[in-house]
């Protein structure tokens, strides 16, 4: 048994991929931004983008090792390029890459020898994939995100930690719903947190630094 820990994990895939962790046997700790419900899972209130959220969410740990953090959490910003606005390009940053950069490093006497931390990035980050309208500041920001295993891999893997980054394609979400009303993916997030859960658990034996596409389609 392996302990892990997983941001956004009150809905959509990051429920589903604690569950799934949970169904293998291991150990699960999940965070969401507002009070949530896992059975089976230790849940934590934590806003990964205030410094005060994430210090007192370390002091909560006691000491706690994990196997494997899976950063799952982030927020989708759905505008035209001539709208956005300074706030717009401050959340997308603090939701989908400095604040994740950040809780690592709170987070680094908490991983345990040999941890895997899993990125959950998206296609709109993933270089050379299509880009579309309106998703501007929400894909350069995952980008940045994708940008964070490679580099976290260069500066920390010879401490013998592992970082890769899942750029997923369309999953049955509501923030799919809210980038492409009307559009059907042809993956559900039982699926997609089936499938990271087991990356997680293994990825990293064959697999650091990388930025891989995890998709089916995109969208």
């Amino acid at each position: 048994m392996k302990r892990f820990l997983i941001t956004g994990a009150s809905r959509g895939i990051g429920r589903e991929t604690a569950l799934s962790l949970l169904e293998m046997g291991h150990e699960v700790h999940a965070t969401s931004r507002t009070h949530c419900e896992l059975i089976g899972c230790t849940t934590y209130t934590l806003d990964y983008t205030v410094p005060e959220s994430r210090a007192q969410f370390s002091s909560k740990l006691n000491g706690l090792l994990f196997d494997g953090v899976i950063l799952n959490a982030g927020a989708l910003v759905n505008r035209p390029f001539r709208e956005l606005s300074p706030s717009d390009f401050d959340l997308m940053a603090a939701a989908n890459w400095s604040g994740h950069a950040l809780l690592v490093q709170a987070l680094l006497p908490n991983l345990a020898p040999g941890a895997h931390v899993v990125f959950i990035s998206s296609m709109g980050g993933y270089q050379g994939a299509s880009k579309y309208p309106g998703l501007l500041a929400y894909a350069t920001s995952k980008m940045a995100m994708a940008g964070l295993a490679e580099s976290m891999q260069s500066e920390l893997g010879p401490e013998g930690f592992s970082f890769n980054a899942l750029c997923l394609g369309a999953v049955q979400t509501e923030m799919l719903a809210e980038a492409f009303p009307g559009y059907e993916a042809p993956v559900d997030p039982q699926t997609m947190g089936s499938s990271i859960a087991h990356f997680a658990v293994n990825g990293h034996k064959t697999q650091a630094g990388q930025v891989i596409a995890w998709a089916k389609s995109n969208p």
